[in-house]
């Protein structure tokens, strides 16, 4: 379990902030146009659950869609909540947002990895 859970962090890590790239990252922010940036960037994150679940039960193969999906959901509602606030980068919600975004992500690992092992 603990294996599968840095598998899944490091897999974060290096989805969200080393391969993510500014056309991703600036598109699926925007209010027009997001959709093939966000779907770039979320289908990153469920090929990066694939390679896990590959390696640790690949019967479950189908999670990596999961992933897709519920991070897919995550970011939009951030950028959703940060288009209807507007919270300026020194505003400390602004950072409470994007915490939040993070702590999401995180959680939806931590159900991964248990559905990886309970499943």
């Amino acid at each position: 379990m603990g294996a599968l859970l840095i598998a899944m962090a490091v897999k974060h890590f290096i989805a969200d902030f080393l391969v993510q790239t500014e056309w991703m990252a600036r598109g699926k922010e925007r209010l027009r146009g997001w959709g093939p940036p966000l779907a770039a960037h979320a289908g990153v994150h469920a090929l990066g659950t694939l390679t896990i679940v590959a390696v640790f039960r690949p019967s479950l193969w189908w999670l990596s869609g999961v992933d897709l999906v519920v991070h897919w959901l995550i970011d939009r509602g951030k950028t959703l909540c940060a288009h209807r606030f507007q919270f300026p980068i020194t505003d400390v919600r602004f950072w409470w947002l994007i915490g939040f975004d993070q702590f999401l992500h995180q959680a939806t690992n931590v159900v991964l990895s248990v559905s990886m092992v309970a499943l």
